[in-house]
């Protein structure tokens, strides 16, 4: 009976994890590690100021040493989670392993990329200051740690934290929740705004802002805190929105660089493209690889009526409101005449018509030269010198001082096309939620079915392909006035410059097909990372085919997914129990969840 109990005590023992090592001194291990990492951002990583931030300085960090600083209390927050520090559990609810892995793992990638760029930049490892040598080997430290937490005899899958064995977050007041919810948007606008703002000559120093924000942002995923700032959002719908397009709005005053501001205006032209997309995409599941001729029409259309010297019309000029109106109702014509006679084709069929109307638009604009064809789009030469627009006396091509801040053009344009976004979003919504949408998602789901269930498939496709048209074309008239012309060359299916229709679909099926938020962030990431990282401009397709081929893998549904598309493609996500406790005899159940 004793040897029996003997057996059983020694059975139920505390595992170790994929090291050996006991709890106690893997706690240990990784706050000494954390602590190590947040001292060496003090010293200098290097002898010379040519890498990138000047990385010479004790005790002031620059570049990658700030975002080391970051990564390193990161990590050290979440070590202290595992000493039971009062007032950080929210950090990690569920008491989890992988937040601490991932926070861990954010400042071994960020302290042994930093060592490894500026050995190659400048040529071997004497190049490295003791910083570096302390920043390598105290992440690694703190790494090794966390490997030794999982309990004896399991496998990385032990690492993984299931959403059932996250707690409900406590009860706050309404004050409380909205205070949590304007905190976490100033936040998220800082981290943006840094990232946006760093110098596109100092690749080395963005690779380690996305290494930072990839493994950080996975780590307070892991820990459940996305979900519940979701649940906040959910209960305080109207604020939450509101405070992320004043967030926005503060962009332009905070990041006071014309440079940045004009990236930031494209990254909402291609965003609000690509929420029109999301409904034909999205909603509807139809496939359209031409879907920048749209936003072509709505460009020249407008830029026809804008008073150029070189528009055909050269004695129009509409107000913008008009020159709007026109982009638009011309973006929907072509809706409707092209998506008449080709969307009762389903699937394949459909995405190589519309391929081809694409391709349609592209040539006749470039034969339409009066040589090759009647004279209306100036041909490849395209309509140039395009008017500033002037609302009610306000001229968006005139700097404007508001507030003792000088605003420039491209910041003014960036206001007026965060105007048009809202819209855009506030249509989406709306459509998406009306009769329409559920019809759309219904024809998404079966389209057989639905028919069969009295929709009328032929007319809810038709308006969802001219509400997509539409809005293009809206984006289309600020893009005519941004640019300061209009030529072909952009509207193809692919190429090294966006927009095109390959760039647009990218950014749907990246942020994430039916949201409202995915292809915002799509858009904002595929625009912004060739901007940064210089080498991936020659290279940008086969970055964003691998960028989709992992994504299909690991994440289907995109980075920010619907859940009505994450339970179809993850089926146990459906059911109440964990998939752990599924039976083995389970039919027609799949066991392979998130």
């Amino acid at each position: 009976m004793a040897t029996t109990e003997k057996t059983t005590a020694t059975t139920a023992d505390p595992a170790r994890g994929l090291i050996a090592l006991p709890q106690p001194t893997a706690r240990a291990l990784i706050t000494i590690g954390a602590v190590g990492t947040i001292a060496s951002t003090f010293m200098s990583w290097t002898y010379t100021s040519e890498f990138p931030g000047d990385l010479t300085y004790y005790g002031s960090p620059a570049g990658l040493q700030i975002l080391d600083l970051i990564a390193g209390a990161l990590t050290l927050l979440y070590a202290l989670t595992l000493w039971n520090v009062r007032g950080l559990r929210w950090l990690n609810p569920a008491g989890a392993v992988q937040p601490v892995v991932l926070a861990a793992a954010s400042a071994f990638a960020v302290s042994w990329f930093s060592a490894i760029a500026i050995a190659v930049d400048l040529k071997g490892l004497v190049a490295l200051d003791p910083g570096a040598y302390i920043a390598a080997i105290a992440s690694l430290a703190a790494l090794l740690g966390t490997l030794a937490l999982p309990k004896p005899g399991s496998t990385f899958k032990d690492y993984v934290t299931k959403p059932e064995h996250i707690p409900p977050a406590a009860k706050l007041p309404g004050w409380g929740e909205r205070l949590v919810i304007t905190a976490t948007t100033a936040v998220a606008l800082m981290v943006f705004t840094y990232g946006i703002g760093v110098d596109p000559e100092a690749s080395e120093t963005f690779l380690g802002y996305l290494l930072l924000v990839v493994f950080g942002t996975w780590a307070l995923l892991a820990a459940g805190l996305f979900d519940r700032f979701a649940h906040l959002n959910a209960r305080h719908k109207g604020f939450a929105t509101s405070m992320a397009f004043l967030a926005a709005a503060l962009f332009p005053f905070v990041e006071n660089d014309e440079h940045n501001a004009n990236l930031g205006v494209n990254i909402l032209i291609v965003a609000t493209v690509a929420l029109g997309l999301n409904i034909v995409v999205g909603l509807t599941g139809l496939l359209d690889l031409g879907y920048v001729a749209f936003l072509g029409v709505g460009a020249y259309a407008a830029a026809l009526v804008s008073g150029s010297e070189f528009s055909r019309f050269s004695g129009v000029q509409f107000p913008f409101w008009a020159a709007m109106l026109t982009g638009m109702l011309a973006s929907l014509v072509f809706g409707v005449l092209i998506g008449a006679p080709t969307l009762r084709l389903r699937g394949d069929y459909l995405a190589i018509v519309t391929l081809g109307f694409g391709e349609i638009f592209r040539i006749s604009v470039n034969n339409l030269d009066g040589a090759s064809g009647p004279n209306i789009t100036n041909g490849p030469n395209g309509i140039s010198m395009i008017p500033d627009l002037n609302i009610f006396g306000f001229n968006f091509g005139n700097s404007h001082d508001v507030g003792g801040i000088i605003l420039g053009r491209f910041a003014n344009y960036f206001l007026l096309m965060l105007i048009i976004t809202a819209i855009v979003v506030i249509v989406f919504n709306r459509a998406a939620d009306s009769r329409i949408g559920r019809s759309w998602i219904a024809i998404r789901e079966d389209e057989t079915a639905a028919t069969a269930m009295g929709i009328n498939g032929f007319r809810v496709k038709l308006i969802a392909f001219a509400l997509g048209a539409s809005l293009a074309g809206l984006a289309g008239t600020v893009s005519a006035h941004v640019g300061y012309s209009v030529n072909p060359a952009p509207y193809q299916f692919a190429g090294s410059v966006p927009p095109n229709s390959a760039f647009l679909l990218a950014a749907v099926v990246l942020g994430g097909m039916g949201t409202v938020n995915g292809p915002i962030l799509g858009a904002t990431l595929l625009y912004l990372l060739p901007e940064k990282l210089g080498f991936l401009k020659e290279y940008q397709l086969l970055a964003f085919g691998l960028a989709l081929v992992i994504l299909m893998r690991f994440r289907p549904e995109g980075i920010i997914a619907n859940r009505r598309r994450q339970l179809e493609f993850h089926e146990t996500g459906q059911l109440d129990i964990p998939e752990q406790d599924l039976p083995d005899n389970t039919v027609g159940v799949t066991k392979t969840g998130a």
